[in-house]
């Protein structure tokens, strides 16, 4: 399926932040966010050792929005732009949902370095937390952090996110089996800090 043949994009709204499946018609965009900030960004992505980081010519990218397509229709992974203002920010996924007894869902993030300690990642999560609890009726969202990525943990940690432990050598990053610090919440957790995660982070004050 072609990025350009979507009949309709998925959008989410936060107070800042809107939320919105990506197209070829955002290659522009999100080329100049990732070239300017490539080396804030490289060394934190999963890629096999002596493997090329992830191409990022116009090709790549659409293949890259259509499978996102499939997963979406599939019902197993939702990929978003994190757009402010109109402007592209970063990217925010909703992968690897499983269903059956597991009903869980991994979320990761990447922002603008420009960006970076506006709080519009903590911001995008709980949007996305919502649309995975409220709307897909999931159980539980985890993320997993490298421990030194300090940038990506203080997400987690402004949104008070259960701290789970460490997991050894759990993900090949820019070319090292990396461990990485496991988040999670429940939806049980979830329907208790509801109203709090979005009064702070989503409804405009």
């Amino acid at each position: 399926m072609s990025a350009r043949t979507r009949v309709s994009p998925l959008e989410l709204s936060g107070w800042r932040v809107r939320l919105r499946t990506l197209g070829e018609d955002d290659y522009a965009e999100w080329y100049e966010v990732r070239a300017r900030c490539r080396d804030w960004l490289v060394p934190w992505e999963p890629r096999p050792e002596g493997s090329p980081p992830t191409p990022e010519d116009r090709s790549s990218f659409v293949a890259r929005c259509a499978a996102r397509e499939r997963e979406r229709q599939m019902g197993t992974g939702y990929g978003f732009g994190i757009f402010v203002e109109s402007r592209l920010a970063g990217e925010i996924t909703l992968s690897s949902i499983q269903r059956g007894p597991f009903q869980n869902a991994f979320v990761g993030y990447w922002i603008d370095k420009a960006e970076a300690g506006r709080g519009l990642a903590p911001e995008a999560t709980v949007v996305v937390l919502r649309f995975a609890f409220e709307e897909l009726s999931l159980h539980r969202v985890e993320v997993a952090i490298v421990p030194r990525n300090r940038a990506s943990r203080r997400v987690v940690e402004k949104l008070e996110l259960r701290e789970e432990g460490v997991a050894l050598r759990y993900l090949e990053i820019d070319g090292r089996w990396e461990d990485h610090v496991r988040y999670a919440i429940t939806s049980e957790e979830w329907s208790d800090r509801r109203a709090a995660l979005i009064q702070t982070w989503v409804s405009q004050v």
